[in-house]
């Protein structure tokens, strides 16, 4: 009790200290918590020593030397450089942390992801970084805001900092003993000259005006990160810019505007990790890359490029190669693939004119055919357009890949809400796709059919483990389709099937008689909560009474134009009704119900004789 009310008192001290300001009490409160008197203590006598008129940013200092881990000091300290546009994209903290390598004691990409998480977690819990939900605009491609499959959470896609953090990280990143600049272009030739740009290792510079124009050279020989903003202004970089840098390990020169790389950053940087071109959208040529050996990082989204250089071949330790949006990408000779064995991520979404070879005949000199992806044994990460379903070769393996984005036919945007995520357009259903896209297939997240012909069932479960992984089904303006799932002569069906199954949309399927058609296992979509059904004209209802009941979780319900639909949930369509004389109620957390242009619907259930004597009940919840 004594040794409490005496923390209590160094607490209340502590806060004194911060006059009164959240942002300070907050930080403090969360670097201190869970630690013993002695800590509390010490850190009251160093607060003491701060100047009372800088107290937000004394607490924040005092915060910082105190984070236990270096790897949390680096990148906070890179964190509060780069926030100089208000959010922090993770997909460029990660390609900077692989540049910079940051983090000890990591081999692989995802080893990487899994560490920025979990210390970007740590600095959210105490307050120096937050969370950015903005969502992503789709009709204007921004590569700023274009996430990779590494993110698909929308809690983990950006960071940001409150202003007053931004400055005191950048006071504090200016006086570290290897300084990181934040400065504007003009007066840079006469900085290049100061002491600062000989020990500086990091350097971000913004372009703020029409006439500001780079030096000949910079000579900064400890640098080790350099990125540029120029802003909404045209800013040309000499070719011999980068020859005074050559201890340079990221180069992030997005959305300039030039045509061919500079000759300096070929020929002068041959310690380069990481090399970031985003949005240089008339950049053509990247003749000479094969010069950076060391790079494992290249991200060339949105740019202007019509093919990738032989000279990639020499680029063996890329580990990750970002081509999203390269509306212009055609040629991608085969050489390369089979030379990149260390590549882990490769994403091509929004790539729709590459050429990709037949998968007959001879390649020796032709683009890459897709079976050469095979040779990418260290490929965890895909994101792909694959025009014609007749390209897929039968023995195409993906058994390695933990996330990937496969489009399969005509692209069309349609969001990724998965890790893994398989999408088909205008495809035959009826070709034979091969086993790997059939194990894709059965092991997807989430899978979006839209204008599908040559089947009459959409899924039919080939073993136990079967979608079991499944969160996420749309299928859309499929005329052939008569079954969402077909278990006629299947004996793999298990209670519980599609354990996972979140959302279900199906959308203007003109010949849709069924949900389920077959034998129908005990609790089915028992993780169901959105449900949606429009323009399906043939469907008299949607499920059998006992499937209805194993849908506890369904929050939202929306039926429009049906016009067969004669009751939504239907008695005696499954043996297991029989015992549908219990009383469980129906859809308990129903919160939204849509019921439009019915003009069959008799009654939400029917009911045996049982059921009739027995009320089920249902809707107890509020709903709209």
């Amino acid at each position: 009790m004594e040794e409490n009310q005496k923390l209590r008192s160094v607490a209340t001290k502590v806060i004194e200290k911060c006059e009164g300001l959240p942002l300070a009490i907050v930080t403090i409160a969360k670097t201190l918590k869970d630690e013993s008197m002695v800590v509390w203590e010490n850190a009251l006598e160093q607060l003491k020593d701060y100047v009372a008129s800088k107290t937000v940013n004394s607490c924040l200092e005092w915060c910082y030397t105190h984070l236990k881990q270096d790897d949390l000091k680096s990148l906070l300290l890179l964190c509060g450089s780069l926030s100089y546009d208000g959010d922090i994209s993770m997909d460029h903290l990660l390609q900077y942390a692989m540049g910079l390598d940051l983090f000890d004691h990591v081999d692989s990409l995802e080893q990487v992801r899994n560490r920025l998480l979990a210390l970007v977690e740590i600095l959210k819990a105490s307050s120096w970084l937050l969370e950015d939900h903005r969502p992503q605009d789709r009709s204007n491609f921004n590569e700023q805001r274009c996430s990779s499959l590494l993110f698909t959470d929308p809690y983990n896609k950006f960071v940001k900092m409150y202003d007053v953090v931004y400055d005191v990280v950048r006071e504090i990143a200016s006086k570290d003993p290897h300084p990181f600049v934040v400065r504007q272009v003009v007066g840079l030739e006469e900085w290049s000259e100061t002491n600062e740009s000989k020990n500086c290792t990091f350097i971000s510079l913004h372009c703020k005006a029409v006439d500001e124009q780079l030096p000949q050279a910079l000579v900064c020989p400890e640098l080790q990160f350099f990125l540029l903003h120029k802003g909404e202004y045209s800013l040309n970089i000499p070719n011999t810019f980068f020859e005074g840098m050559k201890k340079l390990k990221v180069v992030d020169l997005s959305k300039m505007t030039f045509e061919e790389v500079p000759s300096s950053l070929i020929d002068s940087l041959a310690n380069l990790w990481t090399l970031r071109l985003d949005g240089c959208y008339k950049l053509k040529d990247i003749a000479g890359i094969g010069k950076l050996t060391k790079l494992q990082v290249l991200s060339l989204v949105g740019s202007g490029i019509r093919g990738l250089p032989d000279e990639m071949t020499q680029l063996s330790n890329l580990r990750l190669l970002n081509l999203n949006n390269c509306k212009e990408l055609e040629v991608i000779p085969r050489i390369i693939l089979s030379s990149l064995s260390r590549l882990e991520c490769f994403d091509m979404t929004g790539c729709s004119n590459s050429q990709w070879a037949a998968v007959e005949g001879d390649h020796s000199n032709a683009n890459a055919c897709l079976s050469d992806l095979n040779h990418l044994s260290s490929l965890t990460t895909l994101s792909i357009i694959i025009p014609d379903a007749k390209l897929l070769p039968k023995g195409i393996l993906f058994d390695n890949l933990t996330r990937y984005e496969i489009l399969i036919g005509d692209s069309w945007a349609f969001r990724t809400r998965t890790n893994k995520a398989l999408k088909l357009h205008k495809v035959n259903r009826g070709l034979d796709f091969g086993d790997g896209i059939i194990k894709l297939l059965e092991r997807s997240e989430e899978l979006v059919f839209l204008e599908l012909n040559g089947t009459k069932f959409l899924l039919r479960p080939s073993n136990r483990m079967s979608f079991v992984e499944l969160k996420q089904l749309d299928v859309r303006k499929s005329s052939d389709i008569q079954y969402i799932i077909d278990s006629m002569d299947q004996q793999f069906m298990e209670q519980g099937d599609f354990p996972l199954l979140e959302s279900l949309f199906l959308w203007d399927l003109k010949n849709l008689e069924e949900v389920w058609h077959g034998l129908i296992p005990i609790g089915p979509f028992g993780n169901l909560k959105t449900l949606d059904v429009y323009s399906c004209p043939k469907l008299r209802y949607l499920f059998g009474l006992s499937t209805a009941r194993g849908l506890s979780l369904l929050e939202s319900m929306k039926i429009w134009n049906c016009e067969a639909m004669q009751q939504v949930i239907t008695y005696g369509r499954e043996s297991e009704d029989k015992d549908g004389g219990t009383n469980l109620e129906l859809f308990p957390n129903l919160r939204t119900l849509e019921l439009i242009n019915l003009p069959q619907l008799i009654s939400f259930t029917s009911k045996s004789t049982k059921e009739r004597q027995s009320q089920v009940p249902f809707f107890n919840h509020k709903i709209r």
